[in-house]
């Protein structure tokens, strides 16, 4: 959510930013907030006009009865009256009129940074860099589902019984190669100074409108019904809302944390057949990582971010490519995002395992999530997340880069440790 002092002196700052993001149906919204902040404070100010009269005609009210004008006091503690009668009647409008403004700030989106190219859509992302030679072996890749039931470490159909489509049983060995990434994945972001946490995986909506925008929450939340509470989509959510309404000592900043969670998604719209399988499902585990900032330190953090998540990959043999998302591929909340994309021998082509990004102050700012330096000013915190590991999608990328042409998958000397000590899987 925007500073409302940006729209109140640079408007056209902000519908500029609308444009680059194309979402033009927005603009409207701008003059809105203007005109209804504008009756906001007019009745703020009649209101506190309305207040300080009052309150120095009850006190003329005591001064009266002393002199013994008992008439003219009667007369101002009828005054007095009638104002509560206007006051109430103002102060609904101001609460009517904060929610209306709310409510139109939280659909704006945030100014974008001024690096991140300008496109439509995921299209238009821009390769940054590449890390690791992509190979395309002599051999056949087989579709990682049958990979995984080639290694009797998959079901599918108990699990559509179970629980419908998008839904999985992982066995034996791929389930244990499943854990094992995730524990590399902790134990690599400790290693780097974070913090592990286990987050709650079920937050309030207040905390759901805080970190993300209406338009993910459709597409991703489930609802628990009957409750004010949401399964996570990713463990951002509730790590974020971990410090609503606070207000944090600078000097104990940067918060660095690492998270585990499930996430479970909604994954409205999904089709295709690398929406089959475990590519595109609504239950999958991930290690997160969160960063809780000073404003001028985010864009450091940002690199650092991402660059870990690469590193992760690399120690595991597996190719990657960094892609700068443009403008019209950032969420409302985002100031710059940044998404880590992993080889597929396969499809001969890089695929989407991980995004990193910077929102700014958007979520501190929805949360009230403030810091107060040294000299007892205050300020809202920039916020950032990315992913570390998101199997079973990375399991994708892992079997595809580690298989055999003997049908047999190779264990990286990093997760040999958590796999018994096993350096292959067949």
């Amino acid at each position: 959510m925007l500073d409302i002092n940006l729209l109140r002196n640079e408007p056209e700052k902000v519908r500029e930013n609308i444009r680059k993001k194309f979402q033009d149906q927005k603009l409207p919204l701008v003059d809105e907030v203007i005109r209804f902040d504008r009756e906001y404070r007019d009745a703020q100010q009649q209101a506190d006009a309305l207040r300080n009269k009052r309150k120095t005609m009850s006190k003329q009210i005591g001064g009266l009865l002393a002199k013994g004008e008992k008439d003219e006091a009667e007369r101002v503690k009828a005054e007095v009256a009638a104002m509560a009668d206007e006051l109430a009647a103002l102060e609904v409008k101001e609460e009517e009129l904060k929610a209306e403004i709310r409510k139109r700030m939280l659909v704006i989106p945030n100014i974008i940074d001024d690096s991140v190219p300008i496109g439509r859509d995921d299209s238009e992302n821009v390769e940054v860099q590449r890390y690791g030679e992509p190979v395309v072996p002599e051999w056949e890749i087989p579709y990682h589902v049958d990979i995984m039931e080639r290694l009797h470490g998959i079901e599918l159909d108990p699990a559509r019984e179970t629980s419908g489509n998008g839904f999985y049983y992982l066995m034996g060995d791929i389930a244990r190669l499943h854990s094992a990434i995730l524990s590399y994945a902790r134990d690599f972001m400790i290693d780097r100074g974070f913090t592990y946490v286990i987050p709650p995986f079920m937050i309030h909506g207040n905390v759901v409108t805080g970190v993300m925008s209406f338009a993910e929450m459709e597409n991703m939340m489930y609802k628990i019904e009957g409750e004010d509470l949401y399964l996570i989509g990713t463990s951002e959510h509730s790590m974020i809302g971990k410090f609503i309404d606070t207000i944090l000592d600078e000097k104990d900043l940067p918060k660095t944390l690492t998270s585990y969670s499930p996430c479970f998604r909604k994954e409205v719209g999904a089709h295709g057949i690398e929406e089959r399988g475990v590519y595109r499902i609504h239950q999958f585990e991930k290690q997160e990582m969160i960063v809780i900032c000073k404003p001028e330190d985010s864009p450091m953090w940002f690199d650092r971010l991402w660059q870990n998540t690469v590193d992760f990959f690399r120690t595991l043999d597996i190719p990657v490519r960094t892609l700068e998302c443009c403008s019209g591929d950032l969420a409302d909340l985002k100031v710059k995002s940044l998404d880590v994309e992993a080889w597929s021998p396969r499809q001969k082509k890089y695929f989407e395992v991980g995004s990193c990004s910077n929102l700014g102050d958007a979520q501190a700012r929805r949360l009230q999530i403030r810091v107060k330096d040294e000299k007892g000013g205050k300020y809202f915190a920039h916020t950032l997340n990315n992913t570390c590991v998101a199997p079973p999608r990375m399991l994708i990328a892992f079997l595809e880069n580690n298989l055999r042409a003997d049908g047999t998958v190779a264990i990286p000397e990093p997760l040999r440790m958590y796999m018994g000590g096993k350096d292959h899987i067949g």
